[in-house]
């Protein structure tokens, strides 16, 4: 790898973000020298990545999320914070093209692709073309952009089970597995629905859903000189709702000629692309096959597991390449060394079906000796506002089992009180004896819905928590604690 270090064309960076990825892309921003920068809604006034960059300016709007999508407010902020460059981390407007070219046009640098790139690649049905008409496996499907008349009839003959998708859809919103072909038209009209209150876009299409398939992802990353290169593949099949919740690397279930092959696939795409920046293409394997199945133009959550087994620095990559950097290396100078996973630690029930849970944040307590990116601290309030994720947990080890047993101990070691987390599920889940064995698969958590539910409770224990709860309850603390006014009236007198 080249050790010569990026001429910058900007010397500060303005992270459109919020939450653990905008503390994460500012740590990297400071790190290579430059002003790191940040927008924040006012519930996020007191957040860790506010306070931690060197300027941060109050965005509003008439919601905390409609802040982060109100792009013209961010492009004014960035030019009166003096920003050279933009980075969108994830979600929000971070695979809006138009937000891109708005960038370019406001003379600043988005970091990230090109406007092109993510308005072929954003769109799921011109996705999927643009992978098969290149040659690259795709699933059987029906488009409804085709023939809108017949859609249903030729989402039939794809035959069942199926699975409906919003064109212009991503994060497993709008999407439905329909088994039962009499159901096949209402389920077309829910998904209509939600793509168009979810993305302002109805449109459909449908393809022969794999029954419980792994879901693979590769990394790939491109410049604006033509290269491009693959960074090895993570795998995502613990998912619940089309959410991914934990992500390892590399994946259990690959070995070497198909690793290779999923690879070079997915630089293929890319590179027909002539993609630029950091990205991820996605596929479903099952059976030892394995089908296209969309491309994320952004950088994704799970990132650190990639940063993990190769000692890079993806936003270092991506602030490189917005530079104008060629790629500091060749496909033959990457290598990937031990294995890792990613938890991500909701603030969210699963016994309760995985429902959003809100509350203060009254302690805080991180696991030592592994990597954490959080973007929560003790004091704030975890609200409905925001996606449910508040931090992640990433661990390594040599081997697959040696990470599993850092990740034991990590997630024994993440405390938060005050709102109600995932980890304690994260902690059956490790211990799982089909997780521990690498049989995993996308319908994983309805194969074994104990992982999920709260283990029973002892009569012992029961009394111990009321008890406990009963205590922590200040007047009723303050009766116990209460001296009577016959003893108050003693005083200081000793026998």
């Amino acid at each position: 790898m080249s050790p010569t270090p990026p001429r910058w064309p900007f010397d500060a960076v303005l992270v459109a973000n919020r939450g653990e990825i905008a503390l994460r892309v500012l740590r990297t921003v400071r790190a290579l020298g430059l002003r790191g920068l940040v927008v924040h809604h006012a519930a996020d006034r007191d957040a860790p990545a506010t306070r931690f960059a060197d300027a941060a300016l109050e965005i509003t709007g008439p919601t905390p999320v409609a802040a982060y999508l109100d792009g013209a407010q961010i492009i004014a902020a960035a030019r009166s914070l003096g920003a050279g460059a933009i980075h969108p981390g994830y979600g929000f407007l971070s695979e809006n093209a138009a937000f891109a070219r708005a960038v370019g046009e406001a003379g600043m640098v988005f970091v990230g692709p090109t406007p092109e790139a993510i308005d072929l690649m954003g769109d799921k049905v011109r996705a999927r073309n643009f992978a098969r008409d290149g040659g690259f496996p795709v699933a059987p499907s029906a488009i409804e952009d085709d023939d809108p008349r017949t859609f249903a009839a030729r989402a039939r003959a794809v035959g069942f089970p199926l699975l409906i998708k919003p064109a212009a859809g991503g994060g497993g919103k709008g999407m439905r597995i329909v088994r039962d072909p009499a159901a096949l038209d209402a389920e077309i009209e829910r998904a209509r629905s939600e793509g168009a209150r979810y993305f302002g876009d109805g449109r459909l299409y449908v393809e022969r859903y794999v029954e419980n398939p792994r879901h693979i992802e590769v990394q790939v990353l491109g410049d604006a000189h033509g290269n491009v290169v693959h960074v090895y593949e993570r795998e995502c099949s613990v998912q619940r709702r089309f959410q991914k919740i934990v992500e390892e690397s590399p994946s259990p279930a690959l070995d070497a000629a198909t690793r290779a092959r999923i690879c070079e696939a997915a630089a293929g795409i890319a590179r027909k692309a002539g993609y630029r920046n950091a990205g991820t293409v996605e596929f479903i394997y099952g059976g030892g096959a394995f089908y296209f199945l969309e491309m994320n133009t952004r950088l994704q959550v799970e990132h650190p597991v990639t940063e993990m087994v190769t000692g890079l620095d993806l936003v270092r990559e991506q602030l490189a390449i917005a530079a104008g950097e060629p790629l500091r290396f060749a496909q033959g100078d990457i290598a990937t060394r031990g294995h890792a996973f990613e938890f991500r630690i909701y603030a969210e029930d699963p016994a309760r079906g995985f429902v959003p849970t809100t509350g203060p944040v009254l302690g805080l307590r991180l696991p030592q000796d592994v990597r954490v990116d959080s973007g929560i601290r003790e004091g704030m309030r975890v609200t409905a506002a925001f996606d449910p994720m508040l931090a992640k947990v990433i661990v390594g080890g040599a081997t697959r089992a040696e990470a599993i047993a850092r990740a034991r101990a990590a997630l024994a070691g993440f405390s938060l009180l005050g709102c109600r987390t995932n980890t304690a599920f994260l902690r059956r889940l490790v211990d799982h004896p089909a997780f521990v064995a690498g049989d995993i698969h996308t319908g994983f958590l309805d194969a074994h819905p104990e992982v999920a539910a709260d283990p029973p409770l002892s009569d012992d224990l029961k009394l111990k928590l009321i008890a406990a709860a009963a205590l922590a309850h200040r007047p009723l603390k303050d009766a116990a604690d209460a001296v009577p006014d016959l003893h108050a009236a003693i005083g200081a007198w000793r026998n």
